[in-house]
C-alpha cells in the first residue's frame, strides 16, 4: 500500500478472524502495517491474549477477542461491541476455519456439522454482520480464505472440502449482490503454507507434499497475507468474486 493508503486506513477496522496463530496471524500483522486498527478472533481467551500482544512496527496494537463464528449471537454482539468501541467493521478477513478428517464411511455427523458449522456458516453469519456498515459507507472489502482442496478435493476431507467449495460459490454470488455498493467479495485459497501446523507432519509426508508442486517448496504464511493486503487496497479494487490460487502451481485450471 501507499503512505497516503496507510494514512487513510489510521481509523477503519480490519476484523481478522482465526488470527491467533499462522496465516490469521500474519494477515492480522499485515494489515497493522497497512494502518487499520486490527480485531482479531480467537476461539479462547488465552488466543484472544496472544493476539493483543501483537503491534505494528510504529508500535500500533491488535485487539484480541474470543469469538465462536457459528454462533449468531455471539457475532451479532460482537460486531455491535466492535462497531461502538471503533467502527464498524469495513475490511472482514474470514479466516477462522477446522477440520476433522475422516473417510466418509467412518466419518461422524458431529464432526460434518461443526466443520461446516464454523467453515461455512460462520462466514455467512460474519458478513451478514458486517454488511450492514459496509453498505452504509459505501466501501468494504470481505476475503475469504479458502483451500486448495475446495478445487482438488482430498481422501479423508469430503466434510472439509465442502465446506470450502461453498465458500467460494457464496463469494461469487455474494459479489454480484454487493457490487454496485462498492464492496468487494473474493476469496484467497492457499496450498500446502509452512506453518505450525504442516510442520508437524512426518518428514515422508512433507517430502511427497513438496514433489506435487511445481515451485518444489511449501509457501509462506506471506505470500497469503501480501494477497490479502493488495486485495484490500486501490490497487486490488476492481477484483471481485474471484478465487485466487496461491499453491506454488500444485493446482492449475
Amino acid at each position: 500500500m501507499t503512505n497516503d493508503e496507510v494514512k487513510s486506513n489510521c481509523n477503519e477496522v480490519a476484523l481478522v478472524t482465526g488470527a491467533s496463530r499462522g496465516i490469521g496471524k500474519q494477515i492480522a500483522l499485515n494489515l497493522l502495517e497497512d494502518g487499520y486498527v486490527v480485531v482479531g478472533t480467537a476461539t479462547t481467551e488465552e488466543g484472544a491474549r496472544n493476539i493483543d500482544s501483537y503491534e505494528s512496527k510504529c508500535g500500533k496494537a491488535c485487539v484480541g477477542i474470543k469469538l465462536d463464528v457459528s454462533q449468531a449471537d455471539e457475532v451479532s454482539r460482537s460486531i455491535a461491541e466492535i462497531s461502538e468501541k471503533f467502527s464498524v467493521p469495513k475490511v472482514l478477513v474470514n479466516n477462522a476455519g477446522v477440520a476433522r478428517d475422516s473417510l466418509l464411511m467412518r466419518m461422524k455427523e458431529n464432526d460434518w456439522d461443526l466443520v461446516l458449522d464454523t467453515n461455512l456458516k460462520g462466514i455467512y453469519h460474519l458478513s451478514k454482520y458486517c454488511l450492514k456498515g459496509m453498505t452504509r459507507a459505501r466501501w468494504g472489502r470481505i476475503i475469504n480464505i479458502t483451500s486448495v482442496v475446495a478445487s482438488m478435493g482430498n481422501a479423508g476431507q469430503a466434510n472439509y472440502a465442502a465446506s470450502k467449495a461453498g465458500v467460494e460459490g457464496f463469494t461469487r454470488s455474494l459479489a454480484k449482490e454487493v457490487g454496485q455498493r462498492n464492496i468487494t467479495v473474493n476469496c484467497v485459497a492457499p496450498g500446502f503454507i509452512d506453518t505450525d501446523m504442516t510442520r508437524g507432519l512426518p518428514s515422508d509426508v512433507t517430502d511427497s507434499l513438496t514433489k506435487q508442486i511445481p515451485l518444489g517448496r511449501f509457501g509462506h504464511v506471506r505470500d497469503i497475507a501480501s494477497l490479502v493486503s493488495f486485495l484490500c487496497s486501490e490497487s486490488g479494487s476492481y477484483i471481485t468474486g474471484e478465487t485466487i490460487q496461491v499453491n506454488g502451481g500444485m493446482y492449475l485450471k
